[in-house]
């Protein structure tokens, strides 16, 4: 049989697909530019012409893509494979290059822990390293399931070979119940990474904003942990904003605290949207971008932004800050996930 070759036509590359990998995972593992966000076929970011050969299309219905584009013969390279040698016709950019090849290996649960009455950290190690940027994610191949889940990461690369996710429970959801019901200490899973391109750019001499909603808290707080590392906070400040439902959905403030800058140079803002009658929250109510167009003490534009979070608030995010402030689309980073 004929080895699975992708060839793009928009930039001449050519790479080839191994067992069990998507057209994108294939080109990011050969390092190449192809353009993606979530990699798990809601976003619409890989969306390619096929012009030669047969894929096999893995999510039929998927969201990443309308009607409009299912007609006009369009694909998601997230959600296809190549059935033989392929040519396409791919977005790529320089930015979508890993800096980080991802690559598979197994990984084994090594701890939990509750951070709020529904989200939990789940930390594995991996039989190879624990290579990635802050701000990633990684995608798990967890038992019982055929496709794979998209997690953010919590922590920086390290030498202990830890992989630490923060994870909400959705209602219904099969990884979640997985994790969240079924995984023990010890259980094995196949762990793919990194990917994501909503990363700590430490080149940039801004101070920096951190917009979390959700379970979204998982890779600012890796991003605010690297920027520490890095000592990018020694001249300027990070503010780390998150937006909660309730008061006892806030999070994120004791794994921050104990980062060094706290209370200076990390300014931790919590907000709710339903503070309730009872007069027991006492800080920030309404909806999280609106506290960070009013909170912040200098022209938005002035920012480097990183933010995760229900696409109700990305999206909000970016109208305030690409169409209200004019903010340089290079001062924003974020990785879509529906």
């Amino acid at each position: 049989m004929t080895k699975p070759t992708i060839r793009n036509e928009k930039d001449g590359s050519v790479c080839e697909q191994k067992d069990g990998d998507t057209i994108i995972r294939a080109a990011l593992r050969a390092g190449l530019g192809f353009s993606y966000e979530c990699n798990s076929g809601g976003c619409g970011a890989c969306k390619f012409e096929l012009l030669e050969g047969e894929v096999e299309t893995l999510w039929v219905d998927a969201p990443g893509l309308t009607e409009r584009d299912r007609k006009r013969g369009r694909h998601l390279a997230c959600q296809c494979r190549a059935l033989g040698p392929v040519t396409i016709k791919a977005a790529t950019a320089p930015e979508y290059k890993p800096k980080v090849l991802p690559k598979r290996q197994r990984a084994y649960l090594i701890g939990t822990r509750d951070i709020t009455h529904d989200i939990r950290e789940f930390r594995f190690r991996s039989e190879d390293d624990a290579e990635f940027l802050p701000g990633q994610f990684a995608m798990l191949d967890l038992p019982g399931l055929g496709a794979s889940r998209a997690y953010s990461l919590s922590n920086t690369g390290n030498e202990k070979r830890e992989w630490h996710f923060q994870i909400r429970r959705v209602l219904h959801g099969q990884g979640t119940h997985i994790l969240f019901e079924k995984l023990a200490e010890g259980d094995e899973i196949g762990l793919d990474g990194p990917y994501g391109v909503a990363y700590l750019r430490t080149e940039s001499p801004r101070d920096i904003v951190c917009v979390a909603g959700g379970s979204g808290l998982a890779p600012m707080i890796s991003l605010t942990r690297g920027a520490v590392e890095a000592g990018l906070l020694a001249d300027r400040k990070l503010y780390f904003f998150y937006g909660a439902r309730t008061p006892r959905d806030v999070c994120g403030e004791e794994m921050l605290r104990v980062l060094a800058g706290f209370g200076d140079r990390i300014v931790y803002v919590p907000v709710v949207s339903l503070p309730g009658d009872n007069g027991d929250w006492h800080g920030e109510s309404g909806f999280v971008h609106d506290v960070v167009a009013r909170a912040l003490p200098a022209e938005l534009a002035s920012y480097e932004f990183y933010f995760a979070g229900p696409p109700p608030m990305t999206q909000a995010l970016q109208e305030l800050l690409m169409v209200g402030h004019k903010v340089p689309f290079e001062q924003i980073h974020f990785d879509r996930f529906f």
